[in-house]
């Protein structure tokens, strides 16, 4: 009997904790990426694009996109954004790949500085034809 109770006990005061936690507002934070796989072959009618792929520390991170910010017209800053919930998360490692739209560029060699919370930054080239 004892033990009913405990196990009840223990799912409202979950129950509570979750129910909470839903109505905190998400936050986004800039999350770095391992690598960037930058395709050939587009030319300057084309909308160019890149994968990122990364790994989020827990389950509260959920993909929501990325800043593109075109510095010059061959320099470029990519921040990954996920929306972070708050409250309990699963504690594991998630891999992510995602597509990221760059838009038209001029022809020419341009850099991608995909850039991380702490300020680091992986940089790749791009040719556009």
């Amino acid at each position: 009997m004892r033990s009913i109770v405990s196990v009840l006990a223990s799912f409202v005061i979950c129950g509570f904790t979750l129910a909470a936690s839903a109505g905190a507002p998400n936050k986004d934070a800039v999350v770095a990426i391992n690598d960037a796989f930058v395709p050939t072959g587009f030319d300057s009618h084309m909308d160019a694009f890149v994968i990122v792929s990364g790994i989020f520390p827990n389950g509260c991170y959920k993909w929501k996109g990325a800043n593109v910010r075109h510095v010059s017209a061959v320099v470029h800053l990519i921040e990954s954004v996920a929306s972070v919930s708050q409250g309990e998360c699963i504690m594991v490692l998630i891999p992510f790949s995602k597509d990221v739209h760059l838009g038209q560029l001029q022809s020419g060699n341009h850099t991608l500085r995909f850039v991380s919370n702490d300020g680091t930054f992986l940089e790749k080239t791009l040719s556009i034809k």
